[in-house]
């Protein structure tokens, strides 16, 4: 059985899942909206919930700025913006990276790093919020918050139930993706 430096074992398809530690990268190809949201929304309810999960975002090509929208929706509901950044994903090569998530369809048609080889892949679609026009952009914004706090709390109830199959664990994570 092998276990990685941060404690938790993700293994092969039948295998048990301990989480004792996890790292969620969420990806959107320019990490400037949808995967920041996703980081952010993520660190504050596993915060909340005094869980050991840290989240990070990051893009195949990043914009290298955060939607401006972006920062004040989660400023609106108490979400820290501190530290986001639009970045790329290869800033995470040397980093143990447990699930993979990505939040864009362009980023989930795009072939991962091999260094997230061993990582859970799940594609959650969203509608991308900075898109629309200015007296929609608010209602959007706010309705992929609450599709991904929706998201984020299902995964902390999956988290309690351990130990998991992994892919248990994957199925479960693709299923609180597809339910809007």
């Amino acid at each position: 059985m092998s276990y990685s430096r941060h404690k938790v074992a993700i293994l092969y398809a039948f295998k048990i899942v301990k989480i004792t530690m996890m790292n969620i990268l969420f990806i959107c190809t320019h990490n400037r909206c949808r995967s920041i949201l996703a980081e952010a929304i993520t660190n504050h309810i596993a915060q909340q919930a005094n869980l050991a999960i840290t989240a990070f975002s990051a893009g195949s090509q990043p914009e290298g700025v955060v939607h401006p929208m972006s920062l004040h929706y989660l400023s609106e509901r108490g979400i820290s913006t501190q530290g986001l950044q639009s970045q790329s994903w290869d800033l995470f090569q040397t980093q143990d990276i447990d699930i993979a998530i990505t939040v864009c369809d362009n980023a989930a048609g795009e072939s991962c790093p091999l260094y997230l080889g061993s990582a859970l892949k799940v594609h959650w679609p969203l509608a991308d919020p900075s898109k629309c026009h200015d007296h929609d952009q608010e209602k959007q914004f706010n309705r992929v918050i609450d599709d991904l706090e929706r998201r984020i709390r299902a995964i902390v109830k999956i988290f309690k139930h351990q130990p998991l199959k992994a892919h248990i664990l994957q199925t479960q994570l693709m299923n609180v993706g597809s339910h809007p």
